[in-house]
C-alpha cells in the first residue's frame, strides 16, 4: 500500500479535519504550511574548507535545492565571531520541494531515527511553528552513510499560518506528523 503525500492528505483529509476541530468555515483561515527552513551553524569549522564543502553538498542533497552562507549579525568575542563573518548555511524551501521534503522528513527520516518516540509538544513553539533538530545528517535517504567523513547536526524549522500551539498541533496531527500524545491524553 503506498503512503500518501502530506500535500494530498493536506487537501483530501486534514482541511476537513481541521474544519471540525477549529470550528473554522472559511477554508482560507485554516492553517497550512509556508515554508520550511534548513539550517546549520559552521562557526566551529569555519576554517575547515573540506568540512564546510561537505555541509554544503550534504544540505543540497537533502534540500534539493543550493544552500545560502548566512552572516553573523554582530560581533561576539567569546566565540571569536565578528560581525559579517559566515556562520551558517541556510536552504528555504517553498512549493513542490517543500511538499517533497516533508514527504521524505515524515516517512523516511524521522522512522530512521534511533529509539525515536514521536515528535515532542515542546517542537511545536507558540505560533504554531515546528522545530526539529537532527544530530546526525545521515538519516536523511539522499546520504550514503559510507561515504560521510564528518557527520553533522542541523535544524529543521517549519513555518505555517497558525495563529497558536493548539491550531498548529492540529495542522500537524491533521497531517500525520508523528507527535507524542499530551499527558492528558494518555490519563483518559
Amino acid at each position: 500500500m503506498a503512503i500518501a503525500s502530506i500535500r494530498t492528505t493536506y487537501t483530501t483529509k486534514a482541511r476537513p479535519a481541521m474544519k471540525a476541530a477549529l470550528g473554522v468555515e472559511n477554508p482560507m483561515a485554516l492553517p497550512r504550511i509556508e515554508k520550511v527552513v534548513i539550517n546549520a551553524g559552521i562557526g566551529k569549522i569555519l576554517k575547515d574548507t573540506k568540512k564546510v564543502e561537505e555541509i554544503l553538498s550534504a544540505l543540497e542533497a537533502i534540500a534539493g535545492q543550493k544552500p545560502v552562507m548566512t552572516k553573523a549579525k554582530k560581533a561576539i568575542a567569546g566565540f571569536k565571531i565578528r560581525e559579517g563573518l559566515e556562520v551558517g548555511v541556510r536552504v528555504t524551501l517553498h512549493g513542490r520541494r517543500m511538499w517533497d521534503f516533508l514527504d521524505r522528513l515524515v516517512h523516511t527520516a524521522l522512522p530512521r531515527i534511533k529509539d525515536f518516540q514521536g515528535i515532542a509538544q515542546s517542537a511545536i513553539d507558540t505560533y504554531g511553528n515546528c522545530h526539529l533538530g537532527f544530530r546526525e545528517h545521515i538519516v536523511f535517504p539522499e546520504i550514503v552513510p559510507e561515504k560521510v567523513q564528518y557527520p553533522f547536526g542541523f535544524q529543521v524549522t517549519i513555518v505555517t499560518t497558525a495563529r497558536d500551539r493548539q491550531q498548529g498541533e492540529v495542522l500537524f496531527r491533521s497531517l500525520g506528523f508523528p507527535l507524542q500524545k499530551n499527558e492528558s491524553d494518555s490519563q483518559q
